[in-house]
């Protein structure tokens, strides 16, 4: 069912977890066919502890896993989310955003070299979300407050050891919006996609853990491994035109 803050529908919520969130979210109340949320507040500070408050209670009872301590940012409804942000209306633990169906922003770098060829890193078998699946060179979730820019060069750096002054060369191919239903709930993200262009001699190495291998792979290679890559970096290399 569709959820909403006051008359904004922000999120798609499970009949079973909706039923979970009056004990935790007691301004959270079905009406009619949708659960609304009236925090009583306009104030995003506000309305971002109630909810982060429901979250951690959920995360308690085993409803939301994986927990980061990082957050993301749940923006007003805009016509083309791919095209513009939205107002902030509050922030929340980025683990909770699939619980609550909410829709969340992430950056996707494809890396490529002159001959075609693209750099694809494998997730660590240890990741919470697609474990071993093939990805991006570099991605990740847009942190509350963080700069699309500043958020592919950290991944950059992170997942593929990416240095400063390649990352500079990040080229901008616009974004797509991927939903689709997962074990967490309702996943509902934009990926604003870039391609990076890198010298034949770069080999990327992972810094944080999060990768466990990276496979350099020609068109027609991406193709044929395509049913073993997240479906984001699929939408992520689709969008460059790459396959």
């Amino acid at each position: 069912m569709e959820f909403f803050l006051d008359d904004w529908p922000i999120g798609q919520i499970e009949d079973g977890r909706a039923a979970l969130l009056p004990a935790v979210l007691p301004s959270a109340r079905r009406d009619g066919g949708v659960m609304r949320w009236r925090p009583g507040s306009d104030d995003p500070g506000e309305r971002s502890a109630q909810i982060q408050d429901a979250a951690l209670a959920l995360h308690r009872l085993g409803h939301i896993h994986g927990w980061r301590s990082e957050r993301y940012r749940c923006e007003m409804p805009v016509a083309d989310p791919c095209l513009a942000f939205g107002e902030e209306l509050f922030t929340l633990e980025r683990s909770a955003f699939r619980f609550f169906g909410l829709m969340s922003r992430a950056v996707h770098v494809n890396g490529l070299l002159a001959d075609g060829r693209v750099w694809c890193g494998r997730r660590s078998t240890l990741k919470a979300i697609d474990p071993g699946r093939l990805d991006s060179l570099a991605a990740g979730g847009l942190g509350a407050g963080e700069d699309l820019l500043d958020c592919a060069r950290r991944e950059l750096f992170e997942e593929a050891g990416v240095p400063a002054a390649l990352a500079a060369g990040l080229v901008s191919r616009g974004a797509v919006r991927t939903r689709r239903m997962e074990l967490e709930g309702w996943h509902d993200e934009v990926l604003h996609v870039y391609d990076l262009a890198l010298p034949a001699d770069f080999a990327p190495a992972n810094q944080d853990g999060e990768v466990s291998e990276f496979l350099l792979l020609s068109p027609g290679q991406l193709q044929a491994r395509l049913g073993e890559m997240t479906a984001d970096a699929a939408a992520a290399l689709q969008l460059s035109k790459l396959m």
